[in-house]
Parts: structure tokens; sequence; C-alpha cells
């Protein structure tokens, strides 16, 4: 067995065991023969054994060779000095019948630290508790598995490790009472359904029959009233909007609406926010009035050179002037937009919507929508649209 990693370094703690014992040695014989010799008036001369036992311990390099250097350099005592003190032959002098005969028996126990790291232990064995605390420690340090930190995908497809913050609303959602049935999300509380099933809508889904949407299951839609150009600036409503409010409100959906916005600055977000309440005209809607701010894939928007503090005042005068107005504002936003580019601590007055396409969600903060799908599947829509899940009852906020 090694300790430190390096077996003769034993030795001198042996060499030290040895002499220890033969200083037990010369007080078993200064006890034991002494007064013997008194009794008898016979004068042994022990300065011999003094001298041979100490040669043989310094010079011993286990167990077996100390004890056959004692042996082999034993003083010679006169007979009758052994006889009278109860021992009969030399052979009782050896201090080694003491301990064990094996190396192994007798540094089993000995807790001798020779690496010089403090980290020696009784019996010679591996600290268990050490290895584990290493662990726990490594575990620790692991962003992927300290419960401190949320892997964010970035654009360029890198990952990054955030830190959750503590000082943002975390959201509560148990994930074992969220049900997929025929790729519809639904989530129940002690057995019963507390969520809606939705769609967000614009031009692109072209021609919709709200009939067969609104008898497939869906309860709300999320209609887009329109958007500023990327690259020009110039707002424009989409074609389909007044069409898809008016049929959808006549069958019964929930209504809720969103805008996709490029503005560079809070007057060109008041501007998108107005814009949107006068377009609603008096129809009354349910589901919150949605600020969409999104990069472009493939091309440089607008709003690329913004600080996330500048986007995040963007969005804000948007969502304060349609609050105003007696609506519920929402932000719309994937992970990365949500946790990166803007800063959601100036945002926290209002609903969030979530878009991760993931089994689940590991959005670590407080959000009402969540869009899980990007392909489904509706009666009455032609093509893929966008499925969401609303754990908030708007109807009732």
């Amino acid at each position: 067995m090694k300790l430190g990693g390096n077996d003769n370094k034993i030795n001198p703690q042996l060499g030290a065991v040895a002499a220890g014992s033969a200083a037990v040695l010369l007080l078993v014989l200064a006890i034991a023969v002494v007064p013997a010799i008194k009794k008898k008036n016979h004068h042994a001369d022990f300065s011999n054994v003094n001298q041979s036992t100490y040669e043989n311990s310094e010079n011993a390099s286990n167990p077996d060779d100390t004890a056959s250097a004692s042996q082999s350099n034993s003083p010679v005592v006169a007979e009758d000095t052994y006889s009278d003190s109860g021992i009969t032959s030399p052979d009782e002098l050896d201090f080694w019948d003491l301990y064990p005969a094996d190396r192994e028996s007798l540094t089993e126990n000995v807790d001798v630290d020779l690496s010089g790291n403090g980290s020696g232990t009784g019996g010679g064995g591996t600290d268990k508790t050490d290895d584990t605390a290493g662990k726990d420690e490594e575990e620790e340090k692991d962003p992927a598995k300290d419960g401190k930190h949320t892997k964010v995908i970035l654009r360029d497809g890198s990952e990054e490790w955030v830190t959750i913050s503590s000082y943002l609303p975390r959201n509560d959602y148990d994930y074992t009472n969220l049900v997929c049935k025929d790729d519809r999300m639904e989530y129940y509380i002690d057995g019963k359904k507390v969520s809606y099933i939705g769609v967000d809508i614009s031009k692109y889904q072209d021609y919709i029959d709200f009939n067969k949407v609104r008898k497939d299951g869906i309860d709300f839609v999320m209609i887009r009233v329109g958007a500023r150009g990327y690259g020009t600036g110039q707002i424009t409503l989409d074609e389909y909007f007044y069409e898809n409010l008016k049929r959808a409100t006549d069958v019964g959906l929930k209504v809720g609406v969103y805008f996709s916005s490029q503005a560079v600055n809070t007057d060109e977000a008041v501007e998108e926010a107005q814009l949107v309440i006068e377009s609603l005209g008096e129809y009354k809607i349910d589901y919150p009035i949605c600020f969409d701010m999104e990069f472009v894939d493939g091309d440089t928007a607008r709003i690329e050179t913004l600080s996330p503090n500048e986007r995040t005042e963007i969005a804000k005068a948007f969502l304060d002037y349609v609050s105003g107005a007696g609506y519920t504002g929402c932000i719309y936003g994937d992970k990365e937009w949500l946790i990166k580019e803007i800063e959601m601590s100036k945002l926290t007055a209002y609903d969030f919507w979530l878009t991760q396409q993931e089994d689940l969600p590991d959005y670590p903060y407080k959000f009402s929508i969540w869009q899980y799908s990007t392909k489904g599947s509706v009666d009455g829509i032609t093509g893929f649209v966008n499925l969401n899940i609303s754990f908030v009852d708007y109807t009732e906020k």
C-alpha cells in the first residue's frame, strides 16, 4: 500500500518506532533486572545493551530487520540474573515480540502524511469524504449543475451560461403538470385544466376559416396589426388585419394583437403604439397588445446598433402608452432577446410572451404565454401555424 505514492517513505517512521521501543526495553530492564542484581549482588554491565540496541534501531529498515539485529547483538548477562528476575533466556528480551511481525500490520493504523499535502488518513486508505467534497465542489463550479445559471443560445449558434438574477420574478410552473395531446399543450392544477391554446397569425397565413379554427379547439388568436420596415423604417398595416380581427371576433374567439417594431427611438415607439390603438377602433380585445422587436435573419436591421438599454426604453415607451390606454401590455421574445438584448428589470410591470420551440421551456423568469411550436396544424389554416399556450385567463385579468 502506498502512502504519498512512495513505499520507502515509511522507513523514517519505523525508525522512530524502533527508537521508542528501545527506550521501553531499557525501562523494562531497569525495573526487572536491576532489583534482581542488587539482590544477588551481581553487577551486570548494561552499557552494551544501550549501545547495541540503539545501533540496531538506527540501522533497521523494517520490523524483521530490527528484530534480527537485536538478537544478534544482544548483550551477555549472567545466567542467574535472568532466572532471578523471571527472565529465563535472552530471547525474552526481544522487544519486537510486542509488535506485529509484518510491515503491513505495523503501519495499518498509523495516521501519517508523507505526501506533504496534509491529506494523511488513518488506516492508509483513501479519504472518500474528501473525494465527495471535491466532486461537490466541481459541480458547484459547473454552471450546468449549480442551479445558478441558464444556457442561452446566441444568434451565431454559440452558447453562453448566464447568471440567473435573484431580483427578477421567477416562473413557478410545475412542468410535470404540462400535458401534450396531439401537439396541443395543456396545463393542469389539481386535475383541472387551467391553460388556453392559441395561434398567432398574419398575412402569411392568407385566408383563415375561423369557424374551423374554433371548432378545432383553439381558444384565442394573436393577430398582427402591422410592422415597421427594418430598412426603410416605414410603417405598414398587415393587409389581413381588419379581416382577421372582424371574423375572429364574430365566431367568439378571444383576441390579442401584436406589432412588429423596428423603432430606433421612443418617439417611433409611441407612434407605433398609437397606430395599434387607433386600428382597434371599437373592438374590445381580451388578450394583450404585444411589442415584438427582433433582429432580421440574413440581413442588418435598423435596431442592430441599439444598446440593450436603448431597446428597453423603446419597448417601455410602447408598453407604457398602451397600458395608459387601458390595455394589457406584453413583450414578445426568445430567450436570447429577453435575457441578453433588453433589460428585463425595467419591464417587470408587463407580461412576457416567450418563444422557445422545445419540449419544455428552460427560461427561468416569469412569462404568461409560451409559443412552443412553429409547425402546428389547425383546421381552417393552410400550412403551418405557430401554436401558443397561455397560462393566464386574460378574460378575467
